[in-house]
């Protein structure tokens, strides 16, 4: 099952889950495969092509349980039983009710099921998935490089670089795994980043604007990249501004406004209902904020490096009116630590849940 695991990471399914698969006989292992994305075979029937005839009478290991419905392709409980498995070990049940049954199938014809090997590991792999089928919305994960006095830019905006080099391919290296990726306007404004991902065969996020007024210039570097680019802008922005955004290459999606900006609850469900499960939440504070204050951020990855700023002038990491009340604040839970170069990663779950649950 830690092989299946490994495997199900070298896909990029999105919004599928992330599934890998193992066949084995006599304790050998004869075919294995994942589900590289969305629309091609999922992971068992790559397993089970590579297996041939060894398949029958073996063993099937798999990270979440086998489809049972017929959609983009046919259901892997009707391979599986075609193929002669006699045995078959899943790490976690489907919560998608389109998607699961398949345990009941497989035990119906005949076929040895059990579930729950590696339950833990495999949810956290696919925490992303089990959390979108239950909330309706993609998980959210806020990344902040700051100094050890919590600021993210001198008092001059200077901010290349706090963090350092490791950290900064540590980050690209996330990139490559998510969906999207999503800043706020100012951010555009300040640094004009590209927003992709900067290492040999990675892959690109969706940009995300939140632009409210649709003021993004035409000029940003971030049109050089060829991956889509979507644009929330608030009800009431110029249309002319629309068109001009539309002309350079993007989605634009016109949202209700909320005090602020543009209501990131109704932004997370128009994400979601194109498919976006995931996205990565780059700047800048006054997003982080907002953010925070929409009770939207699942996950936080935090870098500390290991300078100090100082000044009340410089950009603190968090925007936005803040919170009066201790009780009231966002509050998270510790879930790992880790030097990455001369930094400290601290990776948080909202609330006191950490990867078990979605």
């Amino acid at each position: 099952m830690r092989r299946a695991l490994d495997l199900a990471k070298e896909g990029r399914p999105w919004p599928n889950p992330f599934v890998g698969a193992v066949v084995v006989k006599d304790g050998v292992i004869v075919g294995e495969g994942y589900h590289p994305k969305a629309g091609e075979p999922h992971a068992e029937v790559f397993a089970l092509k590579a297996a041939g005839e060894k398949a029958r009478g073996a063993t099937l290991y798999v990270t979440l349980e086998p489809c049972c419905h017929r959609g983009r392709t046919p259901p892997c409980t009707e391979a599986i039983l075609k193929s002669g498995i006699g045995r078959v070990v899943m790490a976690a049940a489907d919560p998608n009710p389109k998607a699961g049954g398949g345990i009941g199938i497989l035990d119906e014809a005949g076929l040895e099921v059990e579930v729950g090997v590696l339950a833990r590991e495999a949810r956290a792999l696919n925490e992303v998935f089990f959390h979108a089928i239950a909330s309706k919305r993609p998980f959210f994960t806020l990344k902040l490089a700051q100094s050890l006095d919590g600021k993210i830019a001198t008092k001059s905006g200077q901010s290349r670089w706090i963090s350092s080099k490791e950290s900064r391919r540590w980050v690209h290296r996330l990139r490559s795994r998510t969906c999207a990726i999503m800043v706020g306007s100012g951010t555009v404004r300040a640094d004009d980043p590209l927003l992709n991902t900067r290492i040999p065969g990675g892959h690109d996020p969706i940009r995300i604007i939140v632009d409210t007024r649709a003021s993004l210039s035409s000029d940003a570097k971030l049109w050089s990249v060829t991956s889509p680019v979507i644009v929330a802008t608030g009800e009431g922005a110029d249309p002319g501004q629309i068109e001009r955004l539309k002309r350079s290459g993007a989605q634009v999606l016109v949202l209700p406004r909320a005090e602020g900006g543009v209501d990131l609850r109704a932004l997370a469900r128009a994400l979601y209902a194109q498919g976006i499960t995931d996205v990565l939440l780059e700047g800048g504070a006054t997003l982080a904020g907002a953010m925070l204050e929409a009770q939207l951020v699942d996950k936080f990855h935090l870098f500390l490096a290991p300078v100090v700023i100082g000044g009340e002038s410089a950009r603190g990491s968090i925007g936005g009116p803040g919170w009066e009340e201790l009780g009231s604040c966002p509050r998270f839970h510790l879930y790992s630590q880790e030097r990455i170069g001369a930094d400290l990663l601290l990776t948080l779950y909202r609330e006191a849940r950490g990867c078990s649950q979605a």
